[in-house]
């Protein structure tokens, strides 16, 4: 086998994508609630996007960091403009922004001569799959056979704010968490926990850094998931996945204090900040950072979420237990196993993916209708039904 066996993929031989549909060689169409695993947040094959795309391909595709890009400066001007960021650092991924963060975490304190180096990160969290991502999310199957991990890093209960006091003392540098927590379970950050968090950083001097990556651009309903709390002030966020709508990219987002602790030389990328990048997340961004577009994905969200409840929950309560979630980052609470829900899902032509504590995650693309949302809870319906 010449790729290397590190993936278990579904038995389906994808073909081609519109919209919110995906469609294999053989014709068959599934309704796609991964998209990409958060990926694809404005469908398959949009036409903005494709035209951004193409547009750009006929210029020029690569040039490097060693030039000006004017498209990277006008994207970081619009979410620098539209967020709690003063400035922006492309990459192509997310672990990449999560990498980026934990180096100006350190980077900062060191500048001022402070010897802070520890990050209290949360249990059940997922960053990425690099040393320092890995080591930040704590023990557990991605760690096996990497050992020994990165120190530095201090995993607590999430959702509890006492842990984090436990655990705090004269080394801390920051509090990394994930806005709501994705991979680990769809678990959102409750606000009380967060306005906590942002007290203790401040009265701490430590730094806040929320990882959005799976959970911003959008997806909840806001362009980040921190506006949810209006008092929340964070030095750094980590985006990727839906910023890019398909196409590889990563930032990190910088308050104006993180910023000046990285100087030239200190942080790069070959390819962040790419043409083609730039060209994709300046469209996604038209849509994304438009209020009416976030108040439909809120809107179709809740909806989507009600009827798991009151059609789904309700009639098959020894198969699931309750939903959660936000906006269009839902999971439904599997009591069955979540790998033979989803199976039995696939074969009604609706694609999910698991997440932890048993759950089966949806984050289908935030330009999903109601039809759309009719048609799913059908397929789940007719799915449930076969147990």
């Amino acid at each position: 086998m010449s790729v290397l066996g590190v993936y278990n993929p579904l038995n389906i031989d994808v073909d081609h994508g519109d919209g919110v549909y995906l469609y294999s060689k053989e014709g068959t169409r599934y309704l796609d609630f991964t998209s990409g695993i958060g990926v694809t947040s404005l469908g398959h094959s949009h036409p903005s996007l494709v035209s951004a795309l193409k547009t750009q391909a006929e210029k020029i595709w690569h040039c490097s960091n060693l030039f000006k890009i004017e498209s990277q400066q006008l994207v970081a001007d619009r979410i620098v403009k539209n967020s709690f960021a003063h400035s922006v650092f492309f990459c192509n991924s997310g672990t990449e922004a999560i990498e980026a963060g934990i180096k100006v975490i350190r980077k900062f304190f060191n500048d001022k001569k402070i010897k802070k180096s520890k990050i209290i990160c949360a249990n059940n969290a997922f960053h990425g799959r690099t040393y320092a991502a890995i080591s930040a999310s704590g023990k557990s199957k991605l760690t096996e056979g990497f050992e020994p991990l990165l120190t530095g890093f201090k995993q607590v209960e999430f959702n509890k704010t006492s842990e984090i006091l436990k655990n705090l003392d004269e080394h801390t540098a920051a509090i990394m968490i994930e806005t709501v927590q994705g991979e680990g379970g769809i678990t959102p950050a409750e606000k009380k926990y967060l306005r906590d968090v942002q007290k203790i950083a401040s009265d701490n001097d430590i730094l806040l850094f929320f990882d959005e990556v799976q959970c911003g651009v959008g997806r909840t309903g806001k362009f980040l998931a921190t506006e949810w709390v209006k008092e929340l002030q964070p030095n750094l966020v980590s985006i990727a996945k839906g910023i890019g709508g398909g196409f590889p990219l990563g930032a990190l987002l910088l308050d104006k204090k993180t910023s000046k602790s990285m100087s030239l030389g200190s942080h790069g990328s070959t390819f962040g900040g790419n043409p083609l990048a730039m060209a994709v997340a300046n469209e996604v961004l038209n849509f994304v950072l438009n209020e009416d577009f976030l108040d439909h994905v809120r809107e179709v969200g809740y909806n989507l979420r009600k009827l798991l409840k009151s059609e789904i929950v309700k009639k098959f309560p020894k198969l699931v237990s309750g939903v959660r979630g936000i906006g269009l980052m839902i999971g439904l609470e599997a009591l069955e196993n979540n790998e033979i829900l989803i199976k039995s899902l696939i074969n009604q032509k609706l694609l999910t993916v698991k997440a932890g504590q048993n759950v089966i995650r949806m984050l289908p693309p935030l330009i999903l209708e109601m039809k759309h949302v009719d048609e799913a809870i059908s397929k789940i319906d007719k799915a449930f039904s076969n147990f």
